[in-house]
This record gives C-alpha cells, sequence and structure tokens, in this order.
C-alpha cells in the first residue's frame, strides 16, 4: 500500500497527514487532485463519518483510502462543537471565515462558564479498497483548555484557542512540527502505525 488516497478536501489536515505519513513511505494524493467531491458527513460518530468519507474516496479512486474525522469536544457544552466542529456557527463563507465565526462562538458560549476543559478528538479509518469489511481504526484524544483571547496564526480551527494541558502556547502558537508530535491526529496515525507495522 504505497499510495493512498486522503479523503479531505481540508488543507489543514492535507498538510499535516502529509507531513506525518511521508516519513513512513507513503505517498498521499489528495481526493480533490483525482476530482473527487467530498462528501456528506450525516452521521452522529466520529467513526461512522470517517468511515462513510474514506468508502467514497476509494470507491471514486479505486485506490486505498485514509480518513479522519476530528474536532473540538468541550464537556461544559455536552460535547459541542463535537462532529459541527467546522460548522458550529454555520456553513457560510471560506474555511478561514468559518473558523474565525466558530472561535468567535465557542468564545461566547464559555464566557460565562467556569469550565473551559476540552479535547482535541480525532479517529483515522484506513481501508484497502471501497468494500474493505475489516477497515483499520485508531483515534487520539488531546487534552486541554479554551482560552477566551486567541492567540497565533499557525494551525486551523480552533487551534488559537485551545491550550494544550501543559503549554504555555496555544496550538495555533506551536511550530507545526511539534504539533505534529502531540496532536490529537499525531496520537491516532502513531497508533495507525502501529496497526500497520
Amino acid at each position: 500500500m504505497k499510495q493512498i488516497v486522503i479523503a479531505s478536501n481540508n488543507q489543514g489536515k492535507l498538510r499535516e497527514l502529509e507531513a506525518m505519513l511521508g516519513p513512513l513511505g507513503i505517498e498521499t494524493v489528495a481526493q480533490a487532485a483525482l476530482g473527487v467531491e467530498e462528501t456528506e458527513e450525516p452521521h452522529d460518530t466520529f467513526l461512522e463519518n470517517a468511515l462513510a468519507k474514506a468508502r467514497h474516496a476509494s470507491r471514486a479512486t479505486g485506490l486505498p483510502a485514509l480518513s479522519d474525522d476530528s474536532g473540538l469536544c468541550v464537556p461544559a457544552l455536552n460535547g459541542e462543537p463535537g462532529v459541527h466542529s467546522a460548522y458550529f456557527a454555520g456553513r457560510e463563507g471560506t474555511r478561514e471565515e468559518r473558523d474565525a465565526r466558530n472561535n468567535a462562538q465557542l468564545i461566547e458560549r464559555l464566557t460565562p462558564l467556569a469550565e473551559r476543559g476540552a479535547f482535541y478528538y480525532c479517529v483515522l479509518v484506513l481501508i484497502r479498497s471501497a468494500d474493505d469489511p475489516v477497515p483499520l481504526v485508531a483515534d487520539g484524544r488531546w487534552h486541554g483548555t479554551i482560552i477566551l483571547q486567541p492567540r497565533g496564526s499557525g494551525g486551523f480551527g480552533y487551534d488559537p484557542c485551545f491550550m494544550p494541558d501543559g503549554s504555555r502556547l496555544t496550538a495555533g502558537e506551536l511550530p507545526s512540527e511539534q504539533k505534529n508530535r502531540v496532536s490529537h491526529r499525531a496520537q491516532a496515525l502513531s497508533a495507525l502505525a502501529a496497526k500497520l507495522k
């Protein structure tokens, strides 16, 4: 399995996954480069959405597919934004505009609350073919706190508001190499790599 299609059009995820998979000797191609549109994510769990995305990309390309479904979970908000992280504050605008609105809404909802703990969650699904009955599944969690004054321009999504446990920097301030060693996605990919071996 030398080449796999990445079932995402999220440029931030693509950059991170390519950087992490390259050293494993896995060549990746983004689904958009093969003319594959994103599929719907109608499910209530990260796992179901990831599996749907992987099957869609594999079916359209005939290649093994890797998908990531991930998001920010805030226990004080009953797990929100959760699987709706990308569209927490609506679907209008560019990804950058949505990220800004999502962060603003998160801060507004958490401002009156004392408890601001959160975690990023990532599930990765790797399938060898569209009908693979035994997909490889791995997940990871990255715990931290939401800060009310966003900091940093790195990363994407909620990174400027997310302060990882034990860090004085937000995920938006961390150098990408460091983030790619400790994040939820890095943990999930490490677990997946162990299964591939």
